[in-house]
């Protein structure tokens, strides 16, 4: 589904160079769930942003569904992303002045859905994430936890194959990251979805079909669960 080939990402700080990805090869299969661990400043985000087509790396090549996304320019990066891929950030990132139905709409908008399809299309997602009753609500009048689901809707909403999750719990308390994880597993298990999910929490590396381990951008070990 997703493959890297020797990929490497530096960034310039001043007179300095940053290597956040130092030579990373890596395959994500089909339906499979893939957990990225490490400490802080070990590469397992930019890992996560080279995957999604949020960044380009320095060299090295970038295989999404067998298409070479190295070169694309940035409205073709946006295409694959719209098409493809759905992403769950720690942030939310939800607009602050739509409600949890707009917010959901929004990559229908720009994937030109109609407007009756797309509202039919969010309203029934929110459903799933029983937040039938929150459909008008800005994000400012949700929790931390409905917020989260309300993501996580809109990361589904065009049928993307591969859901990309960075430390998708890390600002909810444990209750509401143990809901949403028990959602990207169902997802996952249910319709087959490819995820990733990046995060520092070893009880969350439990979900996962395999967990990479990195450290000073490399893979430093993999396990494999069965």
């Amino acid at each position: 589904m997703i493959r890297l080939e020797n990929v490497t990402r530096i960034y310039r700080m001043g007179t300095e160079e940053v290597r956040a990805l130092d030579g990373v090869t890596l395959e994500v299969q089909p339906g499979e769930i893939l957990v990225v661990m490490g400490p802080s400043g070990s590469g397992k985000s930019t890992l996560l942003h080279i995957m999604g087509c949020l960044d380009r790396p320095t060299s090295g090549q970038v295989y999404i569904d067998g298409r070479n996304v190295s070169k694309l320019n940035d409205r073709q990066l946006a295409r694959v992303r719209n098409a493809m891929l759905g992403f769950v950030f720690q942030q939310f990132n939800l607009l602050p002045r739509l409600t949890a139905l707009e917010n959901v709409e929004l990559p229908m908008i720009y994937a030109g859905v109609p407007r009756k399809k797309r509202i039919d299309r969010a309203r029934d997602l929110l459903e799933r994430f029983e937040l039938s009753d929150r459909l008008k609500h800005r994000p400012s009048q949700l929790s931390g936890g409905q917020q989260q689901r309300v993501a996580i809707a809109r990361a589904l909403a065009n049928n993307p194959k591969v859901i990309l999750a960075d430390e998708p719990t890390g600002n909810l308390d444990t209750a509401s990251g143990e809901v949403v994880i028990e959602n990207l597993v169902r997802l996952n298990r249910e319709e087959g979805i490819t995820v990733v999910v990046v995060t520092h929490d070893p009880e969350i590396a439990g979900i996962g079909d395999r967990v990479i381990h990195m450290r000073d951008g490399r893979i430093i070990r993999e396990e494999v669960r069965g």
